[in-house]
């Protein structure tokens, strides 16, 4: 196609509604979230830096997948809110990349992530002897450089491949933030390489963190079932409850959100979607590991009693 034709410079999101009471509302829900989101996932982190006992290769990875939570939050939140209130909801051709990339990175990160998490888990339960020594500092540090690797390869591919492509049509998203899929069917490109890179790239790493996760767990379980008290096998499950609970909400989130027949698409259905994984997620995951963590619980004990609460 005759790149001169590719007239498009900027994108118009039309976003969540078009009903402007409705906007006021949403503006106000999602302020809360977002607020919450910068909140408890800073308060994770800072949490964690703070106190030694949580300095664990599962804390380390805990605070990695929060400043994750935090970074795609980041790079939709405060443009959605924006936009339920503005009157102009554009977005710049550059900018509308960088959002993609942001995007797609830091949710690579967080599937590997919660696949290492899972791998730790394992690791402290099956072989707690050795555990300091196969999840040593360095291990920890390759395991995070090789994921931060891995997703920035692998979001490159895809915001290089879909910004490759002509938009020469019409400029506006139906979506609340630039996502590949309607960023696609936007273009008057032929998009089949689009297509088969993103199930591709995407399918291997679903199929390889999910694969992670299972057998870590059926070792997992496997190794609890053989402890002979009640309460050690009670206290290494719920070790586990949380991370899981993390896993399935997110993974499964992720999965129909991208692993749907092309006829399943349903506009309005992914925003809600979207809506769920970019910022619900990302606000429930220090809630689902501080409520149910004791180790979490006894640091913000010490932190009220010392007056920094």
């Amino acid at each position: 196609m005759d790149k001169g034709n590719c007239s498009v410079t900027e994108f118009l999101l039309l976003g969540i509604t078009n009903d402007p009471d409705i906007k006021v509302v949403l503006f106000i829900v999602f302020l809360g979230v977002y607020l919450t989101i910068l909140l408890t996932n800073i308060g994770m982190i800072i949490l964690i830096r703070m106190d030694r006992q949580l300095h664990t290769p599962m804390y380390f990875f805990l605070s990695q997948l929060s400043f994750s939570d935090l970074c795609y939050s980041t790079a939709v939140g405060p443009k959605m809110l924006v936009d339920l209130l503005a009157r102009n909801n554009s977005i710049p051709f550059a900018g509308c990349a960088l959002q993609l990339l942001i995007v797609c990175v830091f949710i690579d990160i967080e599937c590997m992530l919660l696949a290492v998490m899972a791998f730790d888990r394992y690791q402290a339960i099956s072989n707690p002897l050795l555990y300091t020594v196969k999840m040593s500092t360095r291990v920890c540090s390759q395991f995070s450089l090789g994921i931060f690797l891995v997703a920035t390869i692998d979001g490159l591919i895809h915001t290089t491949l879909a910004f490759c492509l002509c938009f020469c049509g019409s400029n506006e998203i139906h979506h609340f933030f630039c996502d590949l899929p309607p960023l696609l069917l936007l273009s008057c490109s032929d998009t089949q390489v689009n297509e088969l890179v993103l199930f591709t790239l995407y399918g291997f790493i679903e199929l390889s963190t999910i694969s992670g996760v299972l057998f870590s767990y059926c070792y997992i379980i496997s190794s609890v079932l053989k402890i002979r008290s009640a309460g050690g096998q009670y206290k290494a499950f719920s070790t586990c409850a949380s991370h899981l609970t993390a896993v399935v909400i997110f993974q499964g989130t992720i999965l129909f959100m991208y692993f749907r027949p092309s006829s399943a698409y349903s506009l309005d259905q992914d925003k809600m979607t979207s809506l769920f994984y970019l910022l619900i997620i990302p606000m429930m995951n220090p809630l689902i590991y501080s409520l149910r963590n004791k180790d979490v619980n006894n640091s913000l004990t010490k932190l009220r009693n010392k007056g920094w609460l």
